[in-house]
């Protein structure tokens, strides 16, 4: 067996995101594509899992389905860009929850995903 010396030591550092602006765009799928085709083949699951997971009611995205514009979609969306401090206007998050419903749930729980890993130290020792 060969004995290996290390000399120096890799430095730690912390990760984080701290962005004011989405992670990921609206059609950005392929980053996440097993919760895409999760959120194309039964979108109620996925929507109803992802706001349990954003800390709401699980039946919450059903009520998107008594109006013509989904409010609980939208109002979803304006609370992740308040949470997170993510610019934007309420006109879009309308224009995309009505337009583009499936792929705004999947941005929300992208975003989710990675806003809330946990800050890694990475090769961090204590001394």
């Amino acid at each position: 067996m060969s004995k290996k010396m290390v000399i120096q030591q890799p430095n730690h550092f912390v990760q984080a995101v701290t962005s004011n602006q989405w992670s990921s765009e609206i059609c950005d799928c392929t980053q996440d594509m097993s919760s895409c085709c999760f959120a194309f083949w039964c979108f109620p699951c996925f929507a109803c899992i992802t706001a349990k997971e954003a800390g709401e009611c699980l039946c919450l995205p059903l009520l998107d389905g008594y109006s013509l514009i989904p409010p609980a979609t939208m109002s979803m969306r304006v609370g992740m860009r308040k949470r997170y401090g993510i610019e934007g206007t309420m006109c879009n998050d309308c224009v995309y929850s009505f337009f583009c419903l499936p792929c705004t749930w999947c941005q929300m729980s992208r975003e989710m995903k990675t806003r809330l890993q946990p800050i890694t130290l990475i090769n961090a020792h204590t001394r």
